[in-house]
């Protein structure tokens, strides 16, 4: 299929998405019953109407969401069928597997009902409802990773090598940070290439990677986890940090020596939100930080040119970032948490 012709629809897709004007009047509805009425009036009407049928209030919210996210994915895969952006489409939809692998084994782990698991899960990669519904039938982690073994599926061998570890010491990020490794290793093994396209998408990724590692490495030092066992969950690949600089901010020792090392990297801003805050900032609001980046360079991409599949991409981040919006905004106006401070969680592209 002819790019022109996919993003002419992708850019038909993304002019119905919420500007900032719409998300912040849904901000200011009084509840969830208003909020459900505005959303009724947008692109997500057919998909309330049918979540909110068996499940009122923010569950139906987030099942419609759910289920909108899982057809847009799922219809510009079709688009993209048999053609070179395929693989990037992989690369975005794969996500959702790990997010539901890891969603699973920490539910299995805690003993958490199957039903309440489900409602968690995103069958908008590789595997479907009905994949995912075997694997929340089984009684234990084993269990799951055994079936994913017997299935053949590629995520059972990091998950089969890493459960000894797991076994030994009982730590579930043992496994997810398998998973993790493994995710990037492929994403990156699939746009190898020399082509401009996959240049900027393997650039994306080495960014996330950083911004991952930089998340990790703020919370073993605030924790002050051993540097040793700190080496095992950073994942190899990133743009600006290989293992040697992140071994070298774990030495330093405390958060804002971290913060003040980034001030010569393209992550500076860290370091700008320190100088203006001051040192006793939670991690959290620095993890913040990143996750907006993150997200403000990938939907860089739908600007970028016209003819590239990456525009794609760029749409697929805008879409995602307004579910996660939206899910904010619902969960806020349910628990009763006042405008200003769902104004400070959300992500503004």
């Amino acid at each position: 299929m002819d790019n022109g012709y996919v993003n002419a629809r992708i850019r038909g897709m993304y002019s119905r998405l919420l500007d900032k004007g719409s998300l912040s009047n849904l901000i200011l509805k009084p509840d969830i019953s208003s909020l459900i009425t505005a959303l009724e009036e947008t692109t997500y009407r057919e998909d309330l109407e049918r979540a909110l049928v068996g499940k009122p209030g923010l569950s139906g919210i987030e099942d419609a969401l759910r289920q909108n996210l899982i057809r847009t994915i799922q219809k510009i895969a079709r688009f993209l069928e048999g053609e070179k952006g395929e693989r990037y489409i992989k690369i975005f939809s794969s996500r959702w597997d790990i997010h539901n692998l890891k969603t699973i084994l920490r539910g299995k782990r805690i003993y958490v009902p199957s039903m309440q698991i489900q409602e968690n899960l995103v069958p908008a990669g590789e595997f479907d409802e009905s994949l995912l519904t075997e694997l929340l039938k089984q009684p234990d982690i084993k269990g799951v990773i055994d079936l994913l073994a017997t299935w053949d599926v590629p995520y059972a061998s990091p998950l089969t090598a890493a459960f000894p570890e797991y076994s030994r010491v009982s730590d579930l990020i043992i496994l997810e940070n398998a998973l993790d490794q493994f995710y990037y290793e492929q994403a990156r093994s699939l746009v190898s290439g020399k082509s401009e396209d996959e240049r900027i998408i393997r650039d994306l990724i080495a960014t996330e990677i950083d911004l991952i590692n930089l998340k990790s490495v703020l919370m073993i030092v605030r924790d002050n986890i051993d540097t040793e066992d700190a080496d095992q969950i950073l994942i190899e690949g990133g743009r600006v940090f290989d293992r040697k600089k992140l071994r070298v901010m774990l030495d330093l020792g405390s958060v804002p020596s971290v913060v003040e090392f980034l001030e010569e990297t393209p992550y500076r801003f860290l370091s700008d939100l320190r100088s203006t805050e001051g040192d006793n900032l939670k991690i959290s609001a620095y993890q913040h930080l990143l996750d907006e980046y993150l997200i403000r360079h990938a939907i860089r991409l739908y600007r970028g040119d016209p003819l590239s599949v990456t525009i794609v991409i760029g749409y697929l981040w805008a879409k995602y970032t307004e579910i996660m919006n939206l899910r904010i905004i619902a969960r806020c106006k349910n628990a009763l948490i006042p405008p200003e401070d769902m104004e400070a969680e959300m992500v503004y592209v």
